[in-house]
């Protein structure tokens, strides 16, 4: 077997230490303490795991702190990222569709410490809802994805224009379009597009803003605020306007999907503005008078993911 170009992505230990340190700051209660405590000895635990079991394969890999990534991912056969979905969307900025990826959670949720501590603390954990793998099953995942025996999945993301310029980060999750503060009122206006056509009545809004996730981040913010799951390897866009005032007539356009083959046209009317792509970190301004173009025309991601939600999508 050749030897494969691995390159390993970890979450940083400090994030643990930080909260150590400001639960220790804020509670006295000691089983969240001790619960804080765990939680890092476990991500620790599980990057000295995944290590040891890659210097026993055929493969050369480098290890790196996710806050360390500054360029591109290239020349490489395979990322492996350990942490959770956090540390796994930070890597897929730098890809593109060469490169596939495993999400290794570091730190699962474990129902009977959540059922345990119900009354007194929130104990959930790691999601990792796009990670394959966790220390339970990495090793023969590794395997079957060096032996061949394990395929990667084809994401759809979300490539976005201001002012016909292409934003140089594709959202994997979601983007939200929206007022720096999130208390304030965002005026804007949209249409749908096909072939450079609107085939749809232009919309006028004022609301919290506008939010457009992918299959695979229909799960997340998108489920929360009413919207509906996909099936995850799905190639449409779901949308949404967040909170609209009085929509009147255009109700029937405040959510829905953009297919495969179109694009939504925003117009921004308001002083300031950002898009917010898979969260908080990254995020780029708009100002008064700015067109955005969110489009599902991105670069797909190669992913491993779980048997389960694969199925789920052959199911859907």
């Amino acid at each position: 077997m050749a030897r494969r170009r691995l390159l390993l992505l970890l979450k940083p230990f400090d994030l643990y230490s930080m909260r150590q340190s400001n639960s220790h700051s804020r509670a006295t209660n000691p089983q969240m303490l001790h619960y804080s405590e765990n939680r890092r000895k476990a991500h620790m635990d599980a990057i000295k795991f995944c290590q040891d079991i890659l210097q026993q394969k055929p493969v050369d890999w480098e290890p790196i702190l996710r806050n360390n990534l500054s360029q591109p991912i290239r020349n490489v056969d395979l990322v492996i990222t350990v942490g959770g979905d956090g540390t796994l969307l930070q890597a897929s900025h730098f890809m593109d569709d060469s490169v596939p990826i495993l999400g290794v959670n570091s730190d699962p949720t474990r129902i009977e410490e959540v059922e345990q501590f119900s009354n007194e603390f929130d104990a959930n954990r790691s999601t990792g809802h796009l990670c394959a793998a966790t220390v339970n099953n990495f090793q023969q995942v590794l395997d079957d994805i060096l032996e061949g025996r394990k395929a990667p999945s084809e994401l759809a993301r979300i490539s976005t224009y201001v002012n016909s310029k292409l934003l140089s980060t594709y959202a994997l999750n979601d983007i939200l379009i929206a007022h720096p503060c999130p208390a304030a009122l965002s005026r804007f206006s949209f249409k749908f597009k096909r072939d450079d056509q609107p085939f749809s009545p232009l919309v006028n809004c004022r609301s919290s803003g506008l939010r457009v996730s992918t299959a695979a981040g229909s799960t997340a913010a998108m489920l929360s605020a009413g919207g509906f799951q996909m099936p995850i390897l799905s190639r449409d866009l779901q949308y949404m306007v967040r909170e609209p005032i009085s929509p009147g007539a255009a109700s029937s356009w405040m959510h829905g999907l953009i297919k495969s083959d179109q694009y939504i046209e925003v117009a921004w009317f308001c002083n300031k503005g950002v898009i917010y792509i898979d969260g908080s970190h990254v995020c780029y301004p708009i100002q008064n008078g700015d067109t955005i173009e969110v489009s599902p025309k991105a670069p797909i991601l190669k992913i491993f993911l779980r048997d389960h939600l694969l199925a789920q999508s052959i199911c859907t």
